[in-house]
């Protein structure tokens, strides 16, 4: 939620920009905008390189081509076609291109998981692990598993942080557009060059000019955040009271929409490397449904998924708590003007928010602090970034947190990307573990 200006001369920046081009062969515009926060940009890059370039049970073409099939179920055509190509340089046959259905069958049948995690990942059960394990033929071992889980999970995330960000293809793509990096931060940092500034670029007032209505809305933030620790230190809610308004707050982002816009049906060069392009997001509450809460206590990524990736995909583990550490950490202790600003119960919040919507429950948090902290138009754009990513429009983006800069908005994304990427990790490991056990 802070700002980190960007300049040419940074020599981190420098740094990550060199080892960016030398792992992809260029800079590509979900990098341009991630160096807003170096830190953050040198994990990413350091986990993504590892899952598709490093030694792992699966063979570089499987990777690109599952990162396709994850991308694909977001109808993002900007991922979809970054490896389409990276899977013609590792070798990958042309043929697969062409449809899911000309894959091999041990790839097709990853077509159920990859859909259930990408909308619904509540419903995955050990039922689902077992089907692709025990297959007789074109089964899975578990390590090609993981590794595969672990892509998926990475691709559906990053389809949320494209869309988010607003992020369109490198200029040498079809429909390619330049990027300019800004340290103004009146402006997005990927505004666009190329001539058509009025249908991409998004504008949000300069910070240091004060309109009545954004300014309020951060001040009234602030007194919010502080009134809500002043409560913390007189009295703590009872885990009953905890629970209770766990209940309330899910029960609440059921009736929070996605973007009310028209849902835009796939492309075929899009939806031709996936299967059932009906099945979608739906509320866990649909259709008479009653998902069981899911305890972190009973199944964390700290104490169980961790140690599963880390033992079937070695390092793996380590790279991607590095990172959702970097992320629900990060802090520069500023919002929008205001400076010397502790952040974390936002920042919680948000990552705390999004696990709710997924029906995971931290019994130590106060789920009666989100609707104090983020309003409607948030809540509206987070859902739709973390659940229908593809519904995400430029007025959204616009609409939240008014008085606060491009930076900060990148900052909110990378919670959104990295507290999806893990509830997704969550309910597919915990579904591996039943069936170990």
């Amino acid at each position: 939620m802070e700002i980190l200006q960007v300049s040419a001369e940074d020599p981190q920046m420098s740094s990550l920009f060199a080892e960016s081009f030398t792992t992809l062969g260029h800079l590509d515009n979900i990098t341009l905008v991630m160096v807003f926060h170096p830190r953050y940009l040198e994990s990413f890059l350091k986990t993504q390189h590892y899952l598709l370039q490093m030694d792992g049970p699966l063979p570089l073409c499987y990777r690109h081509y599952i990162g396709i099939m994850a991308a694909a179920r977001h109808q993002c055509s900007y991922l979809v076609n970054l490896h389409v190509n990276y899977f013609l340089q590792v070798g990958g046959d042309p043929k697969w291109l062409n449809g899911l259905e000309n894959a091999p069958q041990k790839l097709q049948k990853l077509g159920d998981l990859n859909k259930i995690l990408a909308h619904r990942p509540w419903l995955i059960t050990k039922e689902h692990i077992e089907q692709l394990l025990k297959t007789e033929e074109h089964s899975w071992s578990l390590a090609e598993l993981v590794h595969a889980v672990v892509l998926l999970t990475h691709y559906h995330s990053l389809a949320s942080f494209t869309f988010g960000c607003g992020i369109n293809p490198e200029i040498h793509c079809d429909g390619g557009h330049t990027f300019r990096l800004l340290s103004v931060d009146g402006y997005c940092i990927c505004d666009i060059t190329n001539g058509n500034h009025d249908e991409y670029k998004v504008h949000i007032p300069d910070t240091d000019i004060t309109t009545p209505e954004p300014s309020c809305e951060v001040e009234a933030l602030m007194e919010k955040m502080k009134q809500i620790q002043e409560c913390r230190d007189d009295v703590e809610a009872s885990q009953e009271e905890k629970a209770t308004r766990f209940e309330k707050e899910k029960r609440e982002s059921m009736l929070v929409g996605c973007s009310e816009d028209e849902e835009i049906a796939p492309t075929r060069d899009v939806s031709r490397h996936f299967e059932d392009t009906s099945y979608g997001y739906k509320d866990f509450s649909r259709h008479g449904m009653h998902v069981p809460t899911f305890r972190v206590q009973d199944y964390s990524w700290e104490d169980h998924g961790y140690s599963l990736v880390n033992r079937l995909y070695p390092d793996v583990g380590q790279l991607i708590d590095e990172k959702f550490q970097i992320a629900y950490n990060l802090t520069y202790n500023t919002m929008a003007m205001h400076k010397d600003v502790d952040t974390s119960m936002l920042r919680r919040a948000i990552w705390n928010y999004i696990h709710c919507m997924f029906g995971i429950r931290y019994d130590d948090y106060d789920y009666g602090e989100i609707n104090q902290l983020l309003d409607r138009s948030f809540k509206i754009y987070i859902k739709t970034v973390v659940c229908a990513p593809e519904r995400t429009t430029n007025r959204m983006y616009d609409s939240f947190w008014r008085q606060f800069k491009h930076s900060e908005k990148v900052h909110v994304n990378l919670l959104l990307i990295e507290a999806r990427m893990q509830a997704e990790l969550l309910y597919a490991l915990r579904a591996i573990t039943r069936y170990m056990t």
